[in-house]
Formats: C-alpha cells, sequence, structure tokens
C-alpha cells in the first residue's frame, strides 16, 4: 500500500508518520482553506506552511519550508496552491527531492501519482471549482505509483553533482 493511501485510511491516532503539508500564497488562500477542511473530514493531519490571508504575497516564502519538509520526512504529501499553480510549480521542484505535479484534473493527479509518483500536488487556485478540486484530490491521495518501467524514468530526475 502507497503512503498516500496509508495517509487515507489512516485516522491520526499516531504521531510518528508525516503530516500532509500546505502552502500557498495569496491567490491560493480560499482554495487552501478548502482543501484544510477536506483533509480534517477524512482525518487527515496536516501542516500549513502559509500563506494566512489573501493579502499580496510571494509564493516562494511559502513553497520552499514545505518543499523542505517533504524532502526531510516531516511531511508527505504536500498540497501547493497559487493562482495559476505554475510558479508555486517551478519553485517546488527546484529541490532535488520533490515532484510536484500541477493538477487541474482528476485524471491528471491520477498519472501524476501512478507515473511520476509525484510527492506534491499543485493546484491553480484560479481556475478551480472546489467539486473539481475535491476529485483531484481524492484521485491523488487513492493512486498507488506503478513502479516498473517508471521507476528508472524517476531515478533520472535529481541532477547529478560530480
Amino acid at each position: 500500500m502507497s503512503p498516500l493511501n496509508e495517509l487515507n485510511e489512516m485516522k491520526d491516532t499516531t504521531n510518528n508518520r508525516p503530516v500532509t503539508g500546505l502552502a500557498c500564497d495569496h491567490a491560493g488562500f480560499e482554495l487552501k482553506q478548502y482543501v484544510k477542511n477536506w483533509l480534517e473530514e477524512r482525518g487527515i493531519e496536516y501542516q500549513d506552511f502559509g500563506c494566512y490571508s489573501t493579502e499580496s504575497c510571494d509564493y516562494p516564502d511559502y513553497a520552499h519550508p514545505l518543499a523542505e519538509a517533504v524532502e526531510n520526512g516531516t511531511c508527505y504529501p504536500g498540497i501547493a496552491i497559487c493562482g495559476s499553480g505554475n510558479g508555486i510549480g517551478m519553485t517546488l521542484n527546484k529541490h532535488q527531492g520533490i515532484r510536484a505535479a500541477l493538477c487541474w484534473t482528476a485524471e491528471i493527479a491520477h498519472l501524476a501519482r501512478l507515473h511520476n509518483d509525484a510527492n506534491v500536488l499543485v493546484m491553480p487556485g484560479r481556475f478551480l471549482s472546489t467539486e473539481t478540486a475535491s476529485t483531484i484530490l481524492n484521485e491523488f491521495f487513492h493512486t498507488e505509483f506503478e513502479g516498473g518501467r517508471h521507476i528508472r524514468r524517476i531515478e533520472k530526475i535529481p541532477l547529478k553533482k560530480d
């Protein structure tokens, strides 16, 4: 069973497993509030790295701490939201241990987990209804990484330093 499925099936009765990490900018704040409720309804613990209002802010200030938490195992998976999803996703993917996937449909979320073992779900806050976000979240949390031929591809993603 994948860690994402374990997160979805387990209630937060243990303190020894990672929690879901959240980050957004001002344009993603309202959708992040919905995501927090979605997680709470399913008993999934989360850590919110900000932002905390709709006041204009810079997504890297919140993306980097989320990425570091996913990389060091404090949080898994991550969920990040900005207006288009592009800026926060680009920032997250600067981190070598992050495979952030910009998803605007449930099918893309499914493939991001199945083929790419995405460890951060990125959503475009200005372009999704809460209904669509719910289907994306559900698919992301319920899809296991397929492994197989995809493993060698994922292993080639991080830059090799000489």
